[in-house]
């Protein structure tokens, strides 16, 4: 618990100071994308980091995860509205590989006397590679079932009319 709050702090601090740099000022938005990107980066590592590590990876993981949404989203051009790949996908990578590191006891962590750091580093990478293949195979899977069966995309038309009236046959909004 104390891990978990540790964190979410540091990464909120972390997020809201790469926005003061960008921008010129933190936002709401950016505070709230730091807590949840602390949070999925600490769940691999809460049970085996301590308490200074976990500081550490709250202040790692913002930035990396805020270059994902603010740059790597633009530069590539994939829609991402609610940046689940740059916060939770990223954030969640940069947890697993950090928690071989964290895991170490010269930083707290809970690694017996037999740790050995790069070891433990080049599994959790290789367990996150498997992820990724194996996520990506069963997502390219199920988008082939989806869009045989229903297809991935309304009409332009549809959407631009508004998918509450074209889909469900009322609106959302009474203006």
């Amino acid at each position: 618990m104390l891990n978990t709050f540790l964190t979410t702090a540091a990464a909120i601090i972390s997020w809201s100071l790469v926005e003061t740099f960008a921008h010129g000022k933190p936002s709401g938005l950016g505070a709230a994308s730091g807590m949840v990107a602390g949070l999925v980066a600490v769940t691999p590592a809460c049970g085996t980091s301590g308490p200074i590590g976990a500081i550490a990876l709250g202040l790692v993981v913002s930035p990396i995860a805020y270059f994902f949404v603010a740059k790597v989203k633009h530069m590539m051009k994939y829609d991402d509205s609610l940046d689940v790949f740059g916060i939770h996908g990223v954030g969640g990578i940069v947890g697993a590989i950090g928690t071989g590191i964290l895991m170490a006891p010269a930083l707290g962590g809970a690694g017996g006397e037999d740790f050995a750091m790069g070891g433990q580093v080049w599994i959790q990478i290789k367990a996150v590679l498997v992820t990724i293949v194996w996520s990506g195979v069963a997502t390219a899977v199920l988008l082939y079932v989806v869009k045989a069966i229903t297809g991935l995309r309304v009409e332009a038309d549809d959407e631009r009319q508004g998918l509450d009236q074209t889909t469900h046959g009322e609106s959302a909004y009474n203006m």
